[in-house]
């Protein structure tokens, strides 16, 4: 019987090479990395015929391998400050990260309240921390191919250890830009560990240049202890050629209260996967994203909750706004465990569509295998309401003013969820920008 090849694609060629090229020189545990690499290669790029990538082929979209970043000279730094943004008239405590690595130069370490731990990825991994141990925290996260590539290449971020019963009033930001005149990819990596009792507000955001097709890989991690709570607002802004990979994780204790909103309007492709775990009762989680597209922009928002013990409650709610050609993805799904009884579960995907050319594929989903639960999933698609546009205009609007108070009223419904009230208005700002670009 004659051996079957698989055929590798030219970027599945050349992440092997990198790898082979670079595992000797990468901080921490190498078998770790290896590990991470086997599993990565035994599958590939995740393709249309991976369910969970049915709608974003990543063998198709990623042609080639873009060689990791290297660190940035101060020349890079400078280039790259003058990229970053998003959040800048918020106060916060930042940590600036620069092609994947932490850039000390703008960040503001003497801003982080007392008692909070930051450490750079790259020194925790070198020695060792003991905080790692909480690296993976999430199982169904393990066996992802982005998640994967992550781990096999990380090269910096950040370790932040919240100490328990603290109240931290000010948000901390982590600022990522990415900034170079040629093809690049990073693999940054931020666990935040949570301790009992504790509270933060986290602000992520991500830029980069127009014109230049780099490839970051960021994967955030968030381990939070009983009784905690957790405010997270992530904004892709990244650069018009972009191929932004994301992940999110979170293991949530008991009592918990958990509350993390993605906006979107950068990278060509991006892809945001979330992988969110009841570890203990009594926890309430609020998974929220606001998506707007135009050109030949593709999103993906891929959210997989697990209740794996009873009595907690979770909510998603994605609006999407896609106009010219764009396509958005919306894939979510609710997994019931069999003694985790008392479930609350609700998930949403509304989408606009503003052109003839423009798509979104929807599918929630619910796995549930205990039968004293609430859960529901329900998603909409559809165009701007004729009759409110004529309502607002026979009232004396412009039509592309009317336009933009509709969509300001759709997509405020999932802005709003978001408490911190500076974070928030920022997000409105983002939002307000796009529509005014629009016309």
């Amino acid at each position: 019987m004659a051996d079957i090849t698989v055929m590798k694609t030219p970027a599945e060629t050349g992440i092997a090479q990198l790898f082979d090229r670079l595992k000797g020189s990468l901080p921490g545990d190498i078998s770790v990395r290896e590990s991470a690499m086997a599993g990565f290669a035994e599958r590939g790029l995740p393709h249309r015929r991976v369910e969970e990538f049915k709608y974003t082929d990543l063998r198709a979209l990623m042609r080639e391998a873009a060689p990791l970043a290297d660190k940035p000279s101060p020349a890079d730094l400078a280039v790259a400050f003058n990229h970053a943004k998003a959040f800048t008239g918020l106060s916060a405590a930042r940590l600036t990260i620069v092609n994947g690595y932490v850039a000390t130069e703008l960040s503001e370490a003497a801003a982080f309240p007392v008692g909070v731990e930051v450490m750079p990825m790259n020194q925790a991994l070198a020695g060792g921390h003991g905080l790692l141990r909480a690296v993976g925290a999430v199982a169904i996260a393990r066996d992802n191919p982005v998640y994967q590539l992550n781990t096999a290449f990380m090269t910096d971020g950040a370790v932040i250890r919240v100490p328990a019963g603290a109240a931290i009033e000010q948000p901390l930001h982590l600022r990522f830009v990415n900034s170079g005149q040629q093809a690049f990819a990073t693999a940054s990596r931020v666990l935040v560990v949570v301790e009992e009792g504790a509270s933060v507000t986290l602000l992520e955001s991500h830029e980069g240049p127009d014109g230049l097709a780099y490839q970051p890989n960021d994967v955030i991690e968030f381990v939070v202890g009983d009784r905690a709570q957790v405010r997270h607002v992530r904004l892709n802004a990244e650069g018009r050629e972009a191929v932004a990979l994301s992940t999110l994780t979170a293991k949530l204790g008991a009592e918990v209260s958990f509350n993390s909103m993605n906006v979107v309007t950068g990278a060509h492709v991006s892809r945001h996967q979330v992988f969110l775990t009841f570890a203990g009762e009594h926890s309430q989680a609020r998974v929220d994203g606001a998506c707007l597209l135009n050109g030949r922009q593709h999103a993906d928002a891929t959210l997989l909750v697990d209740h794996a013990v009873p009595h907690c409650t979770s909510r998603e709610l994605y609006k999407t706004v896609v106009d010219d050609e764009a396509t958005g993805v919306f894939q979510g799904k609710i997994v019931v465990r069999p003694h985790a009884q008392k479930t609350d579960g609700a998930m949403k995907s509304d989408t606009l569509l503003l052109s003839d050319g423009a798509s979104m594929n929807n599918k929630p989903e619910l796995e549930i295998f205990a039968d004293d639960v609430v859960c529901g999933h329900g998603a909409t698609c559809g165009a701007l309401n004729e009759d409110l546009l004529f309502y607002l205009r026979s009232r004396g609007l412009p039509e592309a003013e009317a336009e933009t108070l509709l969509l300001q009223a759709f997509l405020g419904q999932a802005i709003e969820t978001v408490e911190n009230e500076a974070a928030r208005d920022a997000l409105i700002e983002v939002v307000e920008g796009w529509l005014r670009a629009r016309h």
